[in-house]
């Protein structure tokens, strides 16, 4: 399936916007430190009680909390996946090697035509994909309309790059970034309200049942789908799964922007250690940051 369309752009967010990190809760910490580190390659850069800091040794890209007892639901809004970005097609055959040699069980596989995915789901059920991007100038066809879909992925061509590979793998890429979130909300409708028309994300492609935005030209910073969450509740706070995850606006001044953007549409904002904490209408928090 293809999805061809013309940008939406409002060009209310800094081209540079990046994504930071992703905090997730889960239900036994120690099962997924050894998840994350001996499957995918994660390092933990550091931890503090129940919490752990995780990424490719620069910045963090993933923090776990323990919520004891913790259970996934099977019908709410939140994480629909959290999406690692690998620099190159080799990082990405290294990682599904990885993966194979670990025999940790996959859910999938994706040519997104914009990008190479691989989905799994970790011990507690939430949702990963690792992917690699196509350059932008194949994101397009060519009447200059952007193309994302869903086909077969060439698992022997991605596998055949590790002819290229020299030395043992030392685990994920230090140029590895959190990639795009995807997330489930109760109705698109009111989540492009609030992430296209408050926060001033593009429309990248829209599918009626899902909806994909960036800022800068990207394919998709952001997810949405209303597949296994329309009209859900928001998940209880004592559940496996998202907490909030950053989006770093790099400069001061485009902070300001958004957070007068939120004051006029009488958003409610709320101090964070990182910045500041938002919700969108289906209770998702996105931390609002501004750092180079």
């Amino acid at each position: 399936m293809r999805v061809a369309s013309a940008v939406t752009t409002t060009h209310l967010l800094p081209d540079d916007l990046m994504l930071g990190a992703v905090h997730i809760a889960v239900s036994d910490l120690e099962r997924s430190l050894s998840y994350y580190q001996t499957s995918l390659g994660f390092k933990v850069h550091r931890r503090a009680g129940s919490t752990a800091y995780l990424g490719a040794g620069g910045v963090d890209l993933l923090v776990l909390t323990e919520q004891p007892n913790a259970k996934p639901l099977q019908r709410w809004t939140g994480l629909y996946h959290f999406a690692i970005l690998v620099p190159s097609r080799l990082e990405l055959a290294q990682v599904l090697r990885r993966l194979i040699e670990t025999r940790t069980p996959l859910g999938g596989f994706a040519d997104h035509l914009v990008s190479e995915a691989i989905y799994l789901n970790d011990p507690d059920g939430n949702g990963i994909e690792i992917y690699r991007d196509r350059p932008r100038t194949d994101w397009y066809d060519k009447n200059g309309r952007f193309v994302m879909g869903t086909e077969q992925l060439d698992i022997d061509g991605v596998l055949a790059e590790l002819k290229n590979a020299s030395g043992a793998w030392a685990g994920l890429a230090p140029d590895t970034v959190l990639g795009h979130m995807h997330l489930k909300v109760a109705s698109i409708s009111d989540a492009k309200a609030f992430y296209v028309g408050v926060l001033g994300f593009d429309v990248m492609a829209s599918m009626g049942s899902a909806l994909f935005l960036s800022a800068g030209g990207y394919h998709h910073h952001l997810g949405m789908n209303i597949w296994e969450s329309a009209n859900a509740p928001a998940a209880p706070a004592d559940a496996v799964g998202l907490r909030e995850f950053v989006v770093n606006l790099r400069s001061q001044a485009e902070l300001d922007k958004v957070l007068a953007r939120i004051q006029a549409a009488n958003l409610p904002i709320e101090q964070h250690t990182q910045g500041y904490l938002v919700r969108d209408p289906s209770q998702n928090a996105v931390i609002l940051t501004a750092g180079s």
